[in-house]
């Protein structure tokens, strides 16, 4: 680790919250959308009350309120970050990051199809309430299934299909989280969109469209500007959103879909100035069944309630369309702006992973403790994630 540890880790403590608010955030989003994941904005209210869904529908023998497929994924995609920058800090040298994270995902669908064979890296699958099946994308499941057939993930460059739904996206926001050299003063726009084509290529790994791939960069670029700051505009979510538009103009110069999604980014920021009610806003920015909707939900909602994390996901839920995973990418955003700290205790107190989402989220803001120069090892971390190592358990 480059200087001093005591020093680097007290700069990165800076981080934590924001971090934490956002992997913990994504997850009670996503927790509180999912009972009503397929339901219509009618069905909501009949069965919830005019405020719709305001509070977790736990489950009765546990007592938590579970997390779909996207907080799962979430937590795969973190692990396959950690590894392979592991790798580079303890090496020098390191692959693509989808590269490493594919080989998570085949992880994660081992625990959900037992009979497929998985890399066996993520030491996440050796959690036996991660084995549970939680209404997982059929793409994705396709996707990984034909990636593992013929030996090759998709790429935005090489897709495998031309899906543009929101599996990508709503699984991206670690890649946000985790900058391996410290930066007081943010990354550069250059240096940030190289990540946000991280971002891109991790959701293509499974979502071929451009319109699958371009808001997952654009996520990216929005989480990370609001976790480590440097925007070149300015502080505000508003501010961020103006750069990560023109970035996204820059990244994806030429690309023929790029018109439809800044369409939607423009009409969530137009959206959240106005004086009209949430349903009625969300109802003009679609269901959320693709990529570019759940992000368009998502921005609108965290432009709306930027202080007020429970309004901000309570609003992203309630509309006919893919509640969990507008709440999962509204809960990233808004758990970024408020922290860990601004979150209300009744999301944290029964959230399923909690804890596990707490360490993931330690995990990518502090990084690796070891280095190619030192000769220490730090068991725990080595476990999980360098090959060959076995996991320390509690």
């Amino acid at each position: 680790m480059a200087g001093n540890e005591t020093e680097y880790r007290a700069e990165k403590k800076r981080y934590e919250n924001a971090v934490r608010g956002c992997m913990v955030g994504g997850g009670a989003g996503d927790a509180l959308g999912y009972p009503v994941e397929f339901w219509s904005e009618n069905e909501i209210r009949r069965a919830y009350g005019e405020a719709g869904i305001t509070s977790y529908q736990c489950s009765p023998e546990e007592e938590l309120a579970v997390v779909s497929d996207d907080t799962q994924m979430t937590m795969f995609t973190a692990t396959g970050i950690l590894y392979g920058y592991t790798r580079g800090w303890m090496r020098g040298i390191m692959g693509p990051v989808s590269g490493y994270v594919y080989e998570h995902y085949l992880d994660w669908l081992h625990t959900q199809e037992p009979e497929m064979e998985g890399a066996g890296m993520s030491w996440l699958r050796e959690i036996p309430s991660l084995h549970v099946r939680r209404a997982p994308g059929m793409t994705c499941l396709s996707a990984l299934r034909s990636a593992h057939r013929n030996r090759r993930w998709g790429t935005c460059q090489d897709p495998l299909n031309h899906s543009k739904g929101c599996g990508g996206i709503m699984r991206v926001a670690p890649v946000a989280l985790h900058v391996c050299d410290y930066h007081e003063s943010g990354l550069s726009l250059e240096e940030l969109k190289k990540l946000d084509r991280d971002g891109a290529e991790v959701a293509a790994i499974t979502h071929g469209h451009p319109l699958g791939y371009i808001p997952a960069a654009a996520l990216v670029h929005i989480l990370n500007r609001i976790v480590y700051g440097g925007c070149t505009m300015g502080d505000s979510l508003y501010d961020i959103t103006a750069e990560c538009r023109m970035a996204m103009e820059q990244l994806f110069e030429g690309e023929p879909y790029l018109k439809a999604f800044l369409r939607k980014l423009d009409a969530a920021v137009t959206l959240s100035k106005n004086s009209a009610g949430d349903a009625e806003n969300i109802r003009q920015l679609g269901e959320g069944w693709v990529a570019e909707e759940t992000f368009a939900i998502a921005l609108y909602c965290s432009l709306r309630y930027p202080d007020d994390f429970s309004k901000a996901i309570t609003a992203s839920v309630n509309h006919s369309g893919d509640s969990d995973s507008t709440g999962a990418v509204t809960g990233n955003i808004a758990g970024a702006l408020v922290g860990y700290e601004g979150i209300d205790e009744k999301w944290k107190r029964q959230l399923e992973f909690h804890k596990l989402l707490l360490e993931l989220a330690d995990d990518l803001c502090y990084g690796c403790p070891m280095s190619e120069y030192s000769e220490d090892v730090d068991e725990n971390w080595a476990g999980k994630y360098v090959a060959g190592r076995k996991r320390l358990i509690e």
